[in-house]
């Protein structure tokens, strides 16, 4: 449409009337023409005529079955007659039906024979992205505001799945409630409803401690118990302990320098927190004691990233050098590292995070970094799967896991969403930004952080640059975030079936 120039042309040798109806069928990948002599002559590009062999390839099997005399009607002009009908041609009589693909091949519908061979397995290429770009074709909902942040640096569910926190760039914590509703029977958070940014009586807030530094220029964390009743959180000064009933501060700890980059709540003993620091080393906190038992060291810039598995009873820790380390979590000692392999050419920032997420079968983890994604075999320490934009353009701001590790939710710097089946890392739905940004939304605002809900797999949340939070579900009609692509030949994944949602190992992590 951008070009006057004729894209290209048919001869339709001479049977179209003075004035032929067209219509297009919905994938643009067939054109119905009326012809003369209550005729109908139909246009297909490629797609189209796989469409149509597939169709007439099914009809021929299922005629091999079948004993009984049938009259002698091409498939593929029953179903472009059909498809006349739809496109409101349907007071003309189907006498005679033409095909001719965009290519300038025109032949008569009874010369397309059907191909039992290498066509007939063309039936997996029908398959399309699904691209969400109306607000109408998803559910999603932007969280009110009362209080003015600038972006949001961390997002998570509460383990209970009633609440959202956030932590700001500004060091003040957001929490966001859904109450019990004819709408919302089960309390949960959900796009359907909007929830309460919820404070305590007092109105006092959750503010970190930012001592001497700029909290828009720290690096910010937190970490939340199993019980959801505390949050340890840092942004760039002192650690703290709030209580996440009264909001009251229950301790602080360990001023910076360095200051705490990320937190981690050991998986058998909450009163034990492993502290990624801005020096590159991790420290093993002792809450109750106040004493730090252990300290790693093996990386050389500021961790970015920790994640246990009570399974393999190992740390794996990740930093802005990079690397990937795994730590036994009985002695702490390391025991295997690597670094990533950023793809040809891309040149990451100087400070490029990595992050790691454990898969809900508590062995394979994955790797979140602006340049990729990648599944990981812990013991091995080998990448399994790999996904890299397309773009070189493209920057990945944040990943995670679905709660049930079957999808893996990632945003990106254009604002845009995508939606991977987590086995193999490819791309089932892609969220663009005209779906939940209105026009007068800056260009420059996109998602920093995403989050995924502790029970519901279809259900996850956005923290924006601009300080908002969006919360996503599909269509209750969809159900689901699009359909996964057909399985390539030979593929396979190396990952186990999950268990149920909220079986042992479906932990949450910050984001």
């Amino acid at each position: 449409m951008d070009n006057d120039q004729p894209l290209t042309s048919i001869d339709a040798d001479g049977v179209l009337p003075a004035s032929p109806r067209i219509r297009f069928n919905k994938d643009g990948s067939l054109l119905a023409v009326s012809a003369k002599d209550n005729g109908i002559k139909v246009l297909a590009n490629s797609d189209g005529m796989r469409l149509l062999r597939t169709l007439e390839n099914l009809s021929y099997d299922a005629s091999r079955t079948s004993e009984a005399p049938k009259p002698k009607i091409n498939p593929i002009s029953a179903a472009a007659a059909a498809a006349a009908t739809s496109a409101g041609l349907k007071d003309r009589s189907t006498s005679t039906v033409a095909i001719a693909g965009m290519n300038g091949d025109s032949r008569s519908l009874g010369d397309v024979k059907p191909r039992k061979t290498e066509e007939s397995s063309d039936k997996s290429k029908i398959w399309k992205l699904t691209e969400i770009n109306e607000p109408s074709e998803c559910r999603s909902l932007r969280l009110p505001e009362n209080l003015r942040v600038n972006k949001i640096s961390r997002l998570i569910f509460t383990n209970s799945g009633n609440a959202i926190l956030a932590l700001a760039s500004n060091a003040i914590h957001l929490l966001w409630k859904w109450q019990r509703s004819e709408r919302n029977s089960n309390g949960k958070a959900t796009a359907s409803v909007s929830p309460q940014l919820w404070q305590p009586s007092s109105g006092i807030l959750m503010t970190n401690d930012v001592a001497d530094t700029n909290p828009e220029e720290a690096v910010p964390c937190f970490a939340l118990s199993k019980n959801d009743s505390y949050v340890m959180s840092a942004s760039g000064g002192k650690i703290s302990l709030f209580n996440m009933m009264t909001f009251k501060t229950m301790a602080t700890f360990m001023p910076p320098p360095p200051p705490a980059t990320f937190l981690a709540f050991h998986p058998q003993d909450n009163n034990i927190i492993a502290i990624g620091m801005g020096d590159s080393t991790i420290q093993i906190y002792n809450v109750r004691v106040d004493e730090v038992k252990s300290k790693l060291k093996g990386h050389s810039k500021r961790i970015s990233g920790l994640a246990f598995s009570h399974v393999l009873n190992v740390l794996v820790s990740s930093g802005a050098d990079s690397q990937i380390c795994v730590w036994n979590t009985d002695g702490w000692e390391k025991q295997k590292a690597r670094f990533l392999q950023i793809p040809a050419g891309r040149t990451p920032t100087t400070l490029s995070d990595t992050r790691v997420q454990f898969h809900q079968d508590q062995t394979h983890f994955l790797v979140v970094h602006e340049t990729q994604l990648a599944i990981f075999e812990t013991t091995k320490l080998e990448c399994v799967k790999q996904w890299v934009p397309p773009q070189s353009s493209v920057v990945i701001t944040h990943a995670t896991f679905s709660c049930d590790s079957q999808l893996v939710y990632a945003s990106f710097m254009d604002a845009t969403v995508s939606v991977f089946t987590a086995a193999n890392l490819r791309l089932r739905c892609r969220i663009n930004p005209s779906a939940y940004l209105p026009a007068s939304v800056s260009s420059n605002v996109h998602p920093l952080v995403i989050a995924a809900h502790p029970s519901e797999p279809n259900e996850f949340a956005l923290g924006l640059s601009d300080g908002g939070v969006h919360v996503f579900e599909p269509l209750e009609s969809e159900n689901k975030w699009g359909v996964p692509p057909p399985a390539e030949n030979g593929s396979s994944s190396s990952m186990a079936a999950t268990p149920s949602v909220g079986a042992p190992g479906s932990e949450q992590t910050q984001q």
